[in-house]
């Protein structure tokens, strides 16, 4: 089980209350485990990534492992710590302003 927590406001959309466990299939990869959010929860279908590109939601940052996994490919795999259940995956509001 992948440990995957969301910013407040999308927990509220799915009501959630605190992390999601999510059991993946195949290749742990940020694709698979948010494909899997997104079939655990449909209300969240594009909100972590664009439904017609498949790309990360400009305003969302995730991180996992204590690196920045932002930029890094939906097929990579996922960090060691984060598939032994021992990190969470997190995904983060952006955060801007002057």
């Amino acid at each position: 089980m992948i440990e995957l927590i969301l910013p407040a406001p999308l927990r509220e959309l799915a009501g959630i209350e605190g992390a999601v466990a999510l059991d993946i299939t195949g290749p742990p990869t940020q694709r698979a485990l948010l494909d899997e959010l997104e079939c655990s929860y449909p209300m969240l279908r594009g909100t972590t990534r664009d439904r017609a590109t498949g790309r990360r939601r400009a305003y969302l940052r995730f991180f996992a492992g204590g690196e920045d996994l932002s930029d890094a490919s939906p097929d990579a795999l996922l960090p060691a710590a984060v598939v032994e259940g021992i990190e969470p995956f997190l995904v983060v509001g952006a955060m801007s302003g002057g």
